[in-house]
This record gives C-alpha cells, structure tokens and sequence, in this order.
C-alpha cells in the first residue's frame, strides 16, 4: 500500500492525470506484488466500464449540452427574474435561483458554471456588482449542479456502490435546495450591506405570462428524467435517453435555436466528456480491486468499530476527510476510490448508502470551488479573466451554505433519507 500511494502522489506531482497516475501505480503494484495477476489486468479494467448503468453518462452529458445550446439559459434567467429580480441584490439571487434550476437540467455543476457564467458574470458586473462578487456567487452556486437530480455524480456513486439511482436522486434534492435557499440568504445580507442594485423587472399579466411559458419546457425536463425512475417507467439509462430526445425537440421545434448543424459538434463533446471520465472509472476499477485484496474496507471497518466514538463523531471525520480529498482530487475519481473504502465501514454503524452518497457528494461538491483543483474555480477564471485565488475568496462566503449543509445532511439522515422512503419504498 506505501509503494501504491507514493507512486501515485509521485504521478500526480508530475502533472499525470488522474487516471493514468491511477493506472500507473496500480500497474506497479501488480507488477512488483502480484505479478501472477497481471494478465488478468485487463479484463479487469474493461469490467469496470461494463455496465447498462453507464450508458446513461453519455446521454446526461448531452441532454445538458442540448438543452443549454437550445437556448435554455437566457430563459430561466429571465424566469427566475419573475420571482427575485425585484429584491434587493436581484441578479445575485437570480444567479442561484437560476443554478437551482440548471442543476435539475444538466447534472453538471461545470456546465452550470459556464452556461449561466457567460450570461450572468458580465450583466452583473455592467449593473454595479464587483466582478469578484459575480463570479464568487458564480462558483459557488453552480455545486447545486452536482447534487440537486439529475446529478451525473449520483450515477457514477450508484454504479460503485450498488444502489438505486431513483433513491440517490431524491436523496440529494433537499440537500440540494438548502444550499440553495442558504446562498440567497447570504446573498440577500451581502447586498443589502453592499448596496446592490434592484432590478426593474416589469410584472404585467402579459409579461410574467411570456416568460412562464419560455421557461416551462425547460423546468418540466427534470420532472420526466428523475419522475421516470422514481416511478419505475424507466432506468436511469432510459431516462437519460428520454431526456436527451426531449431537450433536442425543445431546442429545435420550441425554442428554434438549436440548430441540425449544431448537433455533430455537441454529440463529439458529448462522447470526449464521458470518454474522459470512462477512462478514469477504468483505472479507478485497478484501485478498487487492489484495496479488495488487501482488505483495505475490512480494516478500516475495524479502525472505525475500535474508536470509543458516537456516529455522529465518526461522520464528521469523514466528513473532514472527504474536504480534504475533494480538494486534491476531482469528484469522478474521489467517489470511486472513497465509497469502496469507507461505505462497508459506515454500513456497520446503521448508514445507508443513501445517506453516505449524500453526504460523499454534498462535500466532494465543495472542492469543485477550491484550489488547486477547483474544476468550477478554471472554468469560471477563462470567463471573468480573474485569478483564481480572488475567485475562491470571493466565492468562501458561500461556500458556507455548503458547509452547513453537509452539517445538516451528516447529522439528521432524514434529510437524505426521507423522500427515498416516502416515494421508492
């Protein structure tokens, strides 16, 4: 286990990626430990992509980039402008409503990211907000994207850890809006201090009626994606491709700005993204395996019986540990190598793997805004053109949403574990 874990923070000191430092330490491992096993290697890690569930990463990755070249983002920013835009600091909270409702869609807090980045950053920097203060709540909201359904990290944990993907998705909802609902209350005191701008957003019968009716196609998507599975009509592969079909005929029969032309750059995206994280979930199956063979889960299962700890104590070390690797390593990677580990461990105390998933991604969302990774932080830095450390400090005061939330989640299962049993059970 030392030469596997120096060899791989040796890779990654040297620029790897994550999944080729992942298949390089655990090709060391095997050759140096286990040679008899290396023929074996292969089939191995074709196994670990081999699964009906997976298809439906593909198909998520380009219902949200159909659905966000179909014109989707202008039109829930104007939707949600209905509701917030009259309140003191409005296009902050526009920001995080309209990210609430963008993570329903895309299942990307990336892609979040940069659809409502490019559209909101600019107009609220032109409307008086520092750029710092537009980009920070950028970053910040856009976590909502990976845990509010339909997440693409929901589906990579269920993959590992065995479990219904309906259960997870209804699992991360309410965790979800909360950060949601605790970032518009930091935003309402921010601006209110700040002396942010009030929006002029007119509210005639005529006008709320014309926004409603652009924004509806696009709220209804989540509702047949995640009602699909929570009703047993479909997988989650079926509901994926359900998803994808419908947000291609809303950007070309409804909103009419996806274009045919569009469609083979948006498909080659689609497969260069899902290839990218199918090619870590291969390695990570090296790893996964290793950790089985030298029974890694049983003995931290015993580390954690041995502590003379409550389990709540107990989560909110893993809870720790979970900030730390998120901040080092990307979410795809850190589910897989941390659920193996830590949820046969858990599962002793009484966790379900309902709660553990929301707890595991609640807090791998919060490194998605924290150097030296921060995938959000990088992609936010290309559209505002500032460093990421100002981006990351302008964006803490949010984060602490985050962190109450993955409190609140830790602590009270039922905010987790409720509707899964109230709709699935």
């Amino acid at each position: 286990m030392t030469l596997l874990l120096v060899s791989l923070i040796a890779c990654l000191l040297l620029g790897m990626p994550i999944a080729y430092a992942l298949g390089v330490s655990g090709g060391l491992y095997f050759l140096i430990e286990r040679p008899e096993l290396l023929s074996i290697l292969p089939q191995r890690v074709y196994a670990g992509m081999d699964s009906y569930l997976m298809v439906a990463l593909p198909l998520f990755v380009l219902m949200g980039l159909l659905m966000n070249q179909g014109g989707l983002t202008a039109r829930l920013i104007d939707f949600c402008m209905i509701f917030v835009g009259r309140l003191r600091g409005g296009l902050g909270l526009v920001n995080v409503l309209a990210s609430m409702v963008f993570g329903g869609i895309s299942g990307s807090s990336v892609s979040d990211t940069a659809s409502v980045g490019a559209v909101l950053i600019p107009e609220m920097e032109r409307k008086g907000y520092s750029r710092e203060f537009a980009s920070g709540i950028t970053v910040a909201s856009s976590t909502m994207g990976m845990i509010i359904p339909p997440s693409i990290p929901m589906v990579i944990y269920a993959f590992v850890a065995e479990e219904s993907v309906g259960k997870l998705f209804l699992g991360g909802l309410i965790p979800g809006v909360l950060i949601g609902l605790f970032m518009m209350g930091i935003t309402l005191g921010l601006s209110h201090w700040r002396g942010y701008p009030v929006e002029d957003v007119p509210l005639t019968p005529a006008e709320i009626t014309k926004r409603t009716g652009q924004g509806i196609p696009a709220l209804l998507m989540p509702v047949f994606v995640v009602g699909a599975v929570v009703a047993g009509v479909a997988t989650a592969t079926e509901s994926a491709g359900i998803g994808a079909a419908y947000a291609l005929l809303v950007g070309l029969f409804w909103y009419r700005i996806l274009k045919p032309r569009m469609l083979p750059g948006l498909l080659k995206e689609a497969i260069v993204t899902s290839a990218n994280v199918m090619v870590i979930i291969a390695f990570s199956t090296i790893y996964i395996w290793i950790l089985a063979l030298e029974h890694v889960p049983e003995a931290v299962a015993g580390v954690i019986g041995g502590l003379d700890l409550p389990p709540f104590a107990i989560l909110l070390i893993v809870d720790v540990i979970i900030l730390a690797i998120g901040t080092f390593i990307d979410v795809s990677p850190a589910i897989l190598l941390l659920t193996p580990v830590f949820l046969p461990a858990l599962a002793g105390l009484g966790v379900s793997a309902i709660h553990f998933g929301a707890i595991l991604i609640t807090g791998l969302a919060v490194g998605l805004v924290t150097p030296p990774v921060g995938m959000c932080l990088n992609v936010c830095s290309a559209i505002s053109h500032l460093e990421i450390g100002a981006i990351f400090r302008a964006a803490l005061p949010f984060l602490l949403a985050n962190i109450l939330t993955l409190l609140l989640v830790t602590l009270v299962p039922e905010l987790s574990t409720w509707l899964p049993a109230l709709l699935m059970d």
